[in-house]
């Protein structure tokens, strides 16, 4: 009997998200009367951007992006990614400074920090480094802050890799508490995802075949929260 509710939750799941690569259960916004668009979303970040052991359409990216083609049917879309497995704050601010994006961008999410602590890099590092990155989303987003998205930390903790230790979940905590009222203070939109991650060893169908990564279940799951602030974003 203690599998049942996760039985039960499986079944929902796969009823709500049995395949990530399709079209995700979105609100649908018909613009078709507008005129059309060119909207370009630019996505910073690590493994939780690239999506690290998934297939390329479970990413939350283009799970995100799916979900604004449909939302805009009217108008073209273009999605550009610059994230790698393993990159720190100082990997990305120097992978933005090499490829040099154009700043015309209608939306850009930012989600990084994880490697940071994994990799034992000082938090005073992210604390100076953060709030570049941030400046430098808001550049990349026409300078207007009110196109930029923070994504919080997902907790590996939650994990078989991370077999639910507490020190994990206490200094990604530390990261994502300086992220949020950071993003606070200079009315940036952050978006807490945390505690969908930290459902992991509960719900084994949320980590990716890795033991340590999000799933594509778990994206759809950040797209969900993630979408309204895109879509009142680019309906502005």
């Amino acid at each position: 009997m203690k599998w049942f509710p996760k039985i039960l939750f499986a079944l929902y799941s796969l009823l709500l998200f049995c395949n990530c690569s399709q079209e995700q259960t979105l609100p649908y916004y018909n613009n078709l009367n507008s005129a059309p668009k060119q909207l370009k979303y630019l996505a910073l970040g690590d493994s939780y951007t690239i999506g690290q052991n998934v297939c390329d359409t479970c990413r939350f990216p283009e799970q995100l992006k799916s979900g604004i083609h449909r939302t805009f049917p009217n108008d073209s879309f273009s999605l550009k990614i610059i994230a790698t497995t393993g990159w720190t704050t100082t990997n990305l601010i120097n992978a933005i400074n090499t490829q040099n994006p154009t700043s015309d961008y209608d939306l850009v999410t930012l989600l990084i920090g994880v490697n940071n602590q994994y990799q034992h890099k000082p938090f005073a590092l992210y604390e100076q480094e953060f709030p570049q990155l941030v400046d430098k989303a808001v550049a990349l987003a026409k300078g207007d802050k009110t196109n930029v998205i923070v994504v919080s930390i997902p907790d590996y903790a939650f994990t078989p890799y991370g077999h639910g230790a507490e020190s994990i979940s206490s200094e990604i905590a530390q990261y994502n508490t300086f992220a949020q009222e950071y993003c606070n203070r200079n009315q940036i939109e952050f978006v807490d995802i945390t505690d969908i991650t930290q459902q992991g060893l509960m719900h084994p169908e949320l980590v990716a075949s890795d033991g340590l990564h999000p799933s594509g279940l778990a994206y759809a799951k950040f797209v969900e929260r993630i979408f309204p602030k895109a879509r009142v974003i680019l309906t502005n």
